[in-house]
């Protein structure tokens, strides 16, 4: 390594610096390496900028990378850390996602005063959500809840609960966990009946493509268990033209040489889905995914995601 520091990209939010933080730690400790070999870089992106609309009005998940990546090309930082489901399927031109970290865990964390479970919630209930993912199924399992958008970083949206602006909403038990925030979570939801976003709980690394000193750096802290996983999600919902406006579900998981894939897309109303499985050997992980989402996308027919 060179004696200058290694830069690494990251969103403000307390939930981005602890999975840059915890990106760092794992290299500080591959490699022997003390805290000054790396500056973690903070960069405001648009989507941290825009609280007050949906994204799915104003541009989808880029709104959370692009600025990171622009300045990942610029060469003022050396790699990014993402959290994987807010990652586009296609990258900017000479980036590549070049490693994952071991993935948390999956599932999405009930929080509520009001019940214990997401079933358990009195009729009319308001449950608030950022998620079109979330919002559609939740109007699914209980149609007579009121869905509202729910904006706004992990401790503002438990602030707002807290504040009675909601009944109850629904988190990336993932994030929780890296937050020291297990505690608050009343239920966590089964993923048979509550599909998660495609790359939940999974942290990636993006990095120059070519940039062979960074990335031999990062080799050593790769997970591969996550990226074939990944790659078969991603792969899903890059058929399905998957952006957060869209209500996309999808989660592999690998059994010996086997990649299951399981993927759910829904009406935003949460009246009318498709969903299928495959599975395939692990080499075939990105064929199989995007297998599955051109058969989704058969089954639904024209419109069915525009909508």
């Amino acid at each position: 390594m060179q004696s200058k520091p290694v830069r690494i990209g990251t969103r403000g939010s307390a939930l981005a610096l602890a999975q840059a933080h915890e990106t760092r730690d794992r290299l500080m400790k591959a490699h022997g390496l003390p805290e000054e070999a790396f500056q973690i870089a903070i960069i405001k992106t648009s989507g941290d900028r825009i609280l007050d609309r949906a994204l799915s009005e104003v541009g989808g998940k880029g709104l959370f990378t692009k600025e990171i990546e622009d300045a990942l090309l610029s060469g003022d930082i050396d790699f990014a850390v993402h959290s994987s489901k807010d990652m586009p399927t296609l990258l900017p031109d000479g980036l590549e996602i070049s490693a994952f970290l071991p993935r948390e865990d999956v599932r999405d964390a009930f929080i509520s005063p009001k019940a214990s479970t997401l079933l358990d919630l009195p009729q009319g209930a308001v449950v608030g959500s950022a998620s079109l993912r979330r919002q559609a199924m939740v109007k699914r399992l209980r149609p007579d809840l009121e869905v509202v958008t729910y904006r706004g970083n992990v401790q503002r949206r438990l602030e707002k609960l807290a504040e009675g602006v909601v009944d109850a909403t629904l988190l990336a038990y993932a994030g929780l966990k890296r937050l020291g925030l297990g505690d608050v979570v009343t239920s966590v939801i089964d993923e048979d009946s509550f599909l998660p976003a495609v790359g939940q709980g999974a942290i990636c690394i993006e990095s120059r493509i070519g940039d062979e000193r960074i990335g031999a750096l990062l080799a050593a802290i790769h997970h591969e268990e996550t990226a074939i996983c990944l790659t078969a999600e991603r792969a899903f919902l890059r058929e399905l033209d998957g952006s957060c406006r869209t209500p996309i579900a999808g989660l592999a998981r690998i059994a010996d040489s086997t990649v299951t894939l399981r993927g759910l897309i829904l009406k935003p109303d949460g009246s009318l889905c498709h969903e299928g499985v495959r599975e395939a050997n692990i080499a075939d992980a990105a064929a199989m995914g995007a297998d599955l989402g051109l058969a989704l996308k058969a089954a639904a027919g024209p419109g069915f995601l525009a909508e």
